[in-house]
């Protein structure tokens, strides 16, 4: 395993089992799960080169992870970052700066950046919040990263509730698809190929993300 840098060239993330998240829901989520819902503070706006989501954020269950998000978002961070993996039925991955650089391919999945000093910054797996209840769902949006409590700005979207059956609840729950989750489904659906067979061979990019409170 390389070492961390400033800039987070670390370890494969790439290879991640990714844990996941389920719906949360204000008073005009489109979560329909019953029980305890997660409260929303924030929105985003995630506009992509195939159709735009608007993401709910989960400030109260997971408030680094939101701070995090949301701070990068509105510096312009995820500016032209390309989703790098597409495990149909499983998930999509996006927030490696790397993949900015068609130079560094055989690095992407290993980069990341945050807010936050030593750019590592801790998991929020709190047994007791009503995201970590509710679980993996088709639509959820957590953390990526290479093991405890080294999440930095790479994330991923769960694309089916099955997902729930097949991960361990190792990675912080901060969102949740409120629309827009055909867009996922259209990425999901892209040709693959790469060393892992995960990566579009068509690139994916995030064109922009906005984000601000519910």
């Amino acid at each position: 395993m390389t070492k961390f840098t400033t800039a987070f060239s670390a370890a494969a993330i790439a290879t991640l089992l990714l844990a996941g998240c389920s719906g949360g829901s204000s008073s005009t989520s489109t979560s329909t799960t019953s029980g305890a819902q997660p409260e929303v503070t924030d929105i985003a706006m995630m506009e992509t080169s195939m159709g735009t989501m608007e993401i709910e954020l989960y400030g109260k269950d997971a408030p680094k992870a939101v701070e995090n998000f949301v701070t990068l978002a509105n510096q312009g961070f995820y500016k032209n970052i390309l989703f790098h993996r597409v495990v149909p039925g499983f998930v999509i991955q996006a927030g490696d700066p790397k993949t900015k650089d068609a130079s560094l391919v055989s690095d992407w999945g290993t980069g990341g950046n945050s807010i936050y000093p030593g750019i590592l910054f801790p998991d929020e797996l709190n047994p007791q919040t009503p995201s970590y209840k509710l679980g993996y769902r088709e639509g959820c949006l957590a953390m990526a990263n290479s093991g405890p409590n080294t999440n930095t700005s790479q994330f991923f979207i769960v694309l089916d509730d099955n997902v729930k059956e097949r991960l361990p609840h190792n990675y912080t729950i901060f969102g949740f698809v409120r629309s827009g989750m055909d867009v996922a489904h259209k990425i999901e659906g892209v040709k693959l190929g790469g060393a892992t067979g995960q990566m579009p061979m068509q690139p994916v990019k995030i064109i922009n993300i906005e984000a601000g409170k519910e």
